[in-house]
């Protein structure tokens, strides 16, 4: 008997994997857990194409099993270790020096901008931005809050590259 292995394979793309599962334990013999479509195609036109037209010859099955018995094969996974050994020395936290964005200026200097009409003033403290009586964590929250929509602080306040 020809088997048109192409011809399978299209047909059990359109399987559904309920389907497939079954045509699985048809074809091996067994039921399967798997739930992956793609894979299942992959097995089902694997073994259908090895029984149309043989499967590994003797001498192959014979390399294989030579190459398992050789082979050092982990059953179970390495036990977990959790203690460090005392050569090891603890890591130690290294404290990196705050960056601020070279475009601010220092803190307690004041950005002013003219804005439909008024002019803003927002103070430059050591970790945020005061406008109005409230602390903000960055210059794009005052933005947001003056704009009521999402706005990059330095460019609407006209901070640029360099500040000086």
């Amino acid at each position: 008997m020809q088997l048109n292995i192409a011809k399978e394979v299209a047909d059990r793309r359109k399987m559904t994997t309920g389907q497939l599962r079954q045509r699985y334990a048809e074809t091996f013999g067994e039921a399967t857990n798997a739930n992956n479509k793609a894979w299942l195609v992959k097995r089902i036109a694997w073994r259908l194409q090895a029984l149309a037209e043989g499967d590994l010859s003797e001498r192959a099955r014979r390399r294989a099993a030579e190459l398992g018995n050789d082979a050092d094969l982990r059953l179970n996974p390495p036990v977990a270790r959790h203690a460090r050994p005392a050569a090891t020395p603890e890591p130690v936290a290294e404290v990196l020096p705050l960056r601020t964005a070279h475009r601010l200026p220092p803190p307690g200097a004041i950005i002013s901008r003219r804005y439909k009409g008024e002019v803003l003033q927002v103070r430059v403290l050591d970790h945020g931005f005061e406008f109005e009586g409230a602390v903000y964590g960055s210059l794009s929250a005052v933005a947001r809050k003056i704009t009521g929509g999402h706005c990059n602080g330095y460019a609407f306040f006209r901070l640029g590259k360099e500040v000086g």
